[in-house]
């Protein structure tokens, strides 16, 4: 991808209506323009980000035996009558009514619509357990939308559904849940900290909220500073070992960590001083168990093998794809813009030539651009007839955490330079050891 064939909108202004970091940093990096107020269009390098999440949020579904779909965004009224949260739901679900005068809506969730496709279609135990799972746009009228993606109406999210006989095996499925959020969030380079929530519309009997800890949190939250010491890491883990998962779910929730909502002072004020914890947070992600709270409502049973009929266990899952993208941003950058972790880059590095029109530095960079490709990168070729100041700018601004910078200068000691956005730190290279070095830095990444 060469810059002078990019659509990348740059903003030399700081916007008026951005609040917080994320959102001023999405706008001027030409990442997403507002259409109406929570409401966004993703622009070419905005969307890149967002296929990134998507695609890691796939792979560790997929790992953990979690099956995609895709449902709609509008739904019937009757079902969310028939398992009674139409009128409970509140002001935030967008109602319509179509040209027969039926009434509709527009997906906030979509509990009943997924329970009504399980009833349909299956109707012994030997069917279980199932977890199917969607990455859908989703609308909530927000009274005050605000901070760009944070807190917009309109948003991408992945929402899943897990089925079981018993309540043993669906609480099987949240720890399952919890496990494969861990190592989404960790391929993304974030911290994001389980923590005890309320489970609001949803309703349920368990559930946990994922925070990343940042100053522009809309979440007071309390925890023990023990917890951001665990990692779950490089480790692999047999999804079907009930064992396995709930020994994770327990090395990361037995330590004191809680929204506002469900803060017990007594319980904090037992950890040592030094450790107790009070910040912000934003959430990423949220599982839920709800036993049958709506295959009762929906009439959604088996055959439980002994000539019975019982309503199956049920959680949903929870993952915002849209909004991840402004937590990443929140969490990782300087003044001078976006530091993408390498996981969910929009491109792997950045060419930066000094002098555009100098045959050598053209040479170089033309060849940089095709070794790089040839590996299955993404390289962004900045060959703009710029100034030097400019396109260094741009570059930090857009955040690509890896820079090669090729001037006439340098070749003529045969070395570029590479740079990691991160630290600021430079080094001088001949142009094969450059790329190399960015080949194994993405080993196992890419």
């Amino acid at each position: 991808m060469r810059m002078s064939r990019y659509f990348l909108p740059v903003l030399k202004e700081t916007p008026r209506e951005a609040q917080i970091v994320s959102h001023r940093f999405m706008l001027q990096a030409g990442m997403i323009k507002q259409s109406s107020a929570g409401i966004y269009s993703w622009l070419p390098l905005g969307y890149k980000v967002l296929k990134k999440i998507e695609d890691i949020v796939h792979e560790e579904q997929i790992k953990a035996g979690h099956h995609p779909m895709l449902m709609p965004t509008i739904q019937s009224a009757d079902l969310w009558r028939e398992s009674g949260r139409y009128d409970a739901y509140g002001a935030e679900m967008l109602r319509i009514t179509d040209r027969h005068e039926r009434d509709m809506l527009y997906t906030p969730t979509a509990e009943e619509l997924i329970t009504d496709i399980f009833r349909a279609n299956v109707t012994s135990y030997k069917d279980l357990p199932l977890t199917m799972y969607q990455i859908q746009w989703k609308f909530r009228d927000e009274v005050r939308p605000r901070f760009g993606v944070m807190r917009g109406r309109e948003f991408y999210m992945k929402d899943g559904y897990n089925f079981d006989l018993t309540k043993e095996d669906a609480l099987h499925a949240y720890n399952r849940h919890l496990v494969s959020y861990l190592r989404t969030y960790e391929r993304m380079g974030l911290k994001a900290i389980p923590m005890r929530a309320d489970s609001g519309p949803i309703g349920g009997e368990d559930t946990h909220e994922f925070l990343v800890l940042a100053e522009t949190g809309e979440s007071e939250v309390f925890y023990d500073s023990a917890v951001t010491d665990l990692t779950f890491g490089d480790r692999e883990i047999d999804y079907d070992d009930k064992a396995a998962c709930a020994a994770v779910m327990e090395e990361f929730t037995t330590k004191y960590a809680r929204t506002d909502e469900t803060h017990d002072e007594a319980l904090f004020n037992e950890i040592p001083e030094e450790r107790r914890m009070k910040a912000r947070g934003i959430e990423v992600g949220q599982i839920f168990y709800f036993g049958t709270k709506y295959s009762d409502a929906l009439n959604a049973a088996v055959d439980d093998g002994q000539g019975s009929k019982v309503n199956v266990h049920m959680g949903s899952h929870g993952i915002g794809v849209s909004r991840l993208l402004g937590a990443i941003i929140e969490a990782s950058h300087d003044e001078n813009g976006i530091i993408w972790p390498e996981g969910v880059t929009p491109f792997h590095v950045g060419i930066l030539n000094m002098r555009s029109g100098d045959e050598a530095a053209d040479a170089a960079c033309e060849d940089l651009y095709k070794q790089i490709t040839a590996l299955g990168l993404e390289p962004l070729y900045d060959d703009r007839d710029e100034r030097a100041g400019a396109k260094f700018g741009t570059m930090d601004m857009i955040g690509l955490p890896w820079r090669i910078t090729v001037g006439p200068r340098g070749l003529k000691n045969g070395v570029v330079e590479v740079t990691c956005r991160r630290t600021g730190e430079s080094e001088e290279m001949p142009p094969a050891d450059a790329v190399a070095k960015i080949a194994k830095i993405y080993e196992g990444i890419a």
